[in-house]
């Protein structure tokens, strides 16, 4: 290839790249550059041997605001003459709002000559004193709307549609008034630059950049006629709804996703939820199946989509399950729902939606849900919220994966069988056995609301329950329902149901503030409980948590992945938040769900006897075998001794003091995070007896972090060279 056919080449690449280019949100003199820089290139790649000039540029401006207007003018002609027999009120209004729109669009366009008019006037059947707007020459003429008309236009099946159409009048943006018809004067095409055509409104603003700034033209899903969706359609439905966040307005919801569309989806997804179990197994053994479990994603859409781009859209080898709040806190927990919806219809043995907390009448009230529906929807809005909760019933549970791995959103479980215990010879209390998986199958899950007492009460600690270091279990005090389990739990309950891992989501970084004994959730998980037969994590997805807030923490959100066959040995994936359009909150900001984290161990260590309901190492025994006590003992011998600082970091300005868990890699391509040990020895201490608190404390607790560091990297690089020096001999 010579130089000159490589300078060509290379010329109709700039003029493709800019054609292609978007003009939205860019000023005057940007846009003229980049027409300037095509139009060089153009006469490049045709041998055009003369200098581009000002007038070159006015040309080509005016010659793409024609070809817009055009197409506008095409789709409005073609709208008003098609029929609108067999469609009903949703579509019509659907096709009238994109007639609306593309007659805004049409509002100004350029003529080079009266043979242009002529054509357009035959062309589209108008006559002169109904021409939007005229523009002769280079001189540009502006839009004046005098009033507002209704026509009655009478479409192809004989039904009259009355349709609202602006009459206007075109004036010279000089000083001299041309009527309609009139052909003003060529303007050479070496004009001095001062008599360049500008295009100004009556707002005085750049007529150009108005149109160019104008949102793009709403599509409105349609449902299938045979009810079967397609990769196609999901596809569809995210770049609609990606489109809509962008330019429009929650109101506008339904120009996007009609209610009809909502019924069909919500009622193929419902249907076949109902169907599934309270706990469904997830049978995954292929020798490339992997499975993502995602944690609360709480309406944050533009971040469920990184998630699903960075781990992989759903596929025959890729499973994914969610282990729920999906609505609430954020702006479009709608959107959210009706893709996994969607995903759940397409492919409803590789995408499984569990239940949480939030997916509940009272939750939803209270935290933003019911307002985004009602404002998305209108007067419709309390329909499609009623539909919403019905589905949020057809939500399975908890999943078993692989025959090894348990998820749920909240945790453990008590028994349906009551049973009690003797405190003394005069007073009996009631006291609760560990729940099994089969009788989480039994339960009752069609409640909207989770029960605070009755036969159901296992639904509520399945969405509410939270993990503790205290052995046993007891009353979740913080939330006001649910339970706290411990490590001896946690064991007892993967013996019982041969199952080596579990998962559950519920708690984020606001939840954990100021909590030690446990990870802080900033990077998206954390491992709670650690023994001989597994481990318990928590998930949370939802990064910059929450989107609304008075206080907004700089949390990542995470995945995990399961692969065959070693699904029981997760590999955890962290990810930061997207940019998001700007939202309204659909609630009053506040502190969601406010816990103090600090006091949350010692409510369970001072639980008044009479009310506690708890569950201990020989309760266990009772119930499970004497081996499970063991593992109980190998457990508390085997974890880490972790601090908890009874420092008042928030009295020195610090709200995430340092943590005793790290984040460090695994074998696996993800991260995991590890207890910091106490150092036996520790530099520093004592501190001079001058200081006082809280800084004293502080001082104290850092410097034993430090230390703990320090010697957990030391007895690390100990261990790696004694494993080298093995290998080696």
């Amino acid at each position: 290839m010579d130089r000159e056919e490589r300078i060509k080449n290379a010329c109709m690449k700039i003029v493709e790249c800019i054609n292609a280019m978007s003009f939205l949100n860019l000023d005057d003199q940007r846009v003229h550059s980049l027409v300037m820089m095509r139009e060089i290139a153009r006469g490049v790649v045709e041998n055009k041997d003369r200098k581009v000039t000002k007038s070159d540029v006015t040309r080509a401006l005016h010659s793409s605001i024609e070809k817009m207007a055009s197409s506008c003018r095409d789709i409005v002609y073609k709208l008003s003459k098609m029929s609108y027999k067999g469609l009903d009120d949703q579509r019509i209004q659907s096709l009238l709002r994109v007639k609306e729109i593309a007659a805004k669009h049409a509002k100004v366009a350029s003529v080079e000559s009266d043979t242009w008019i002529k054509e357009s006037l035959a062309g589209e059947e108008m006559q002169p004193s109904s021409v939007d707007v005229l523009v002769g020459g280079a001189e540009i003429m502006v839009v004046e709307e005098s009033l507002v008309e209704e026509t009655e236009l009478r479409n192809e099946d004989g039904h009259n549609v009355v349709q609202k159409r602006p009459v206007t009048r075109a004036k010279l943006t000089g000083k001299k008034d041309v009527q309609i018809g009139e052909v003003p004067r060529k303007m050479p095409e070496d004009e001095p630059p001062e008599v360049e055509a500008q295009l100004i409104n009556e707002n005085g603003k750049n007529q150009l950049q108005e149109i160019l700034s104008q949102p793009p033209l709403l599509q409105s899903l349609i449902w299938p006629p045979d009810d079967c969706i397609t990769l196609d359609w999901i596809w569809s439905l995210i770049s609609a709804i990606k489109q809509f966040s962008q330019n429009h307005p929650p109101s506008e919801f339904q120009l996007v996703m009609p209610i009809s569309v909502v019924d069909k989806l919500v009622d193929n997804a419902s249907s076949i939820l109902s169907k599934e179990s309270n706990c469904v197994k997830i049978d995954c053994h292929g020798v490339d199946s992997r499975v993502v479990v995602v944690g609360d994603i709480h309406g944050q859409f533009h971040d469920l989509l990184h998630l699903l781009e960075n781990a992989g859209f759903p596929s025959e080898n890729q499973f994914y399950v969610f282990n729920g709040n999906y609505v609430d806190r954020g702006a479009w927990g709608l959107e959210v729902f009706l893709l996994l919806l969607a995903w759940k219809v397409l492919m409803p043995h590789r995408v499984y939606l569990l239940r949480g907390n939030h997916e509940s009448k009272e939750c939803t009230l209270s935290y933003g849900f019911e307002k985004e529906v009602k404002t998305k929807f209108g007067d419709q809005g309390e329909y499609v919220y009623n539909k919403f909760l019905d589905c949020f019933k057809e939500l399975p549970l908890a999943s078993v994966i692989a025959g090894s791995v348990y998820t749920t959103h909240g945790g453990l479980f008590r028994s349906t069988r009551i049973a009690y215990s003797r405190r003394s010879r005069r007073k009996r209390t009631q006291r609760l056995e560990l729940g099994s998986l089969e009788e989480l199958s039994a339960v009752k899950r069609s409640l909207i609301d989770a029960p605070y007492e009755g036969p159901n009460m296992i639904l509520t600690d399945v969405l509410w329950s939270d993990p503790s270091q205290r052995q046993g279990m007891c009353k979740n005090r913080a939330r006001g329902r649910g339970l706290w389990w411990g490590p001896d739990c946690t064991e007892a309950f993967l013996k019982m149901s041969k199952l080596k891992l579990i998962i559950r989501s519920h708690e984020g970084p606001d939840v954990r503030a100021g909590q030690h004994l446990f990870g802080d959730m900033l990077c998206g998980y954390s491992l709670d409980h650690e023994g001989e037969l597994g481990k318990l994590y928590t998930l949370f997805s939802a990064p910059d948590y929450p989107q609304f807030g008075r206080k907004i923490f700089a949390n990542e959100g995470a995945y995990a992945v399961l692969q065959s066959p070693n699904f029981e040995s997760p590999s955890f994936h962290s990810f930061k938040a997207v940019e998001k359009p700007k939202a309204d909150p659909f609630v009053d900001v506040d502190d969601y769900d406010k816990i103090a984290s600090s006091k949350r161990e010692d409510q369970i260590a001072t639980s008044d006897e009479e009310d506690e309901i708890d569950i201990g190492e020989r309760d266990l025994t009772s119930i499970h075998s004497q081996s499970s006590t063991a593992a109980i003992s190998s457990l508390q011998k085997s974890s880490p001794v972790v601090m908890a600082s009874g420092v008042n970091f928030e009295a020195l300005g610090i709200s995430n003091p340092p943590s005793w868990s790290v984040l460090l890699p695994n074998d696996l391509g993800g991260t995991q995070l590890v207890q910091v040990p106490q150092a036996p020895e520790v530099e520093g201490l004592p501190l001079p007896p001058n200081l006082e608190e809280p800084h004293k404390s502080a001082y104290e607790y850092l410097f034993k972090l430090v230390a703990g560091l320090k010697h957990m990297l030391q007895t690390r690089e100990i261990e790696s060279k004694g494993q080298k020096r093995k290998r080696d001999d």
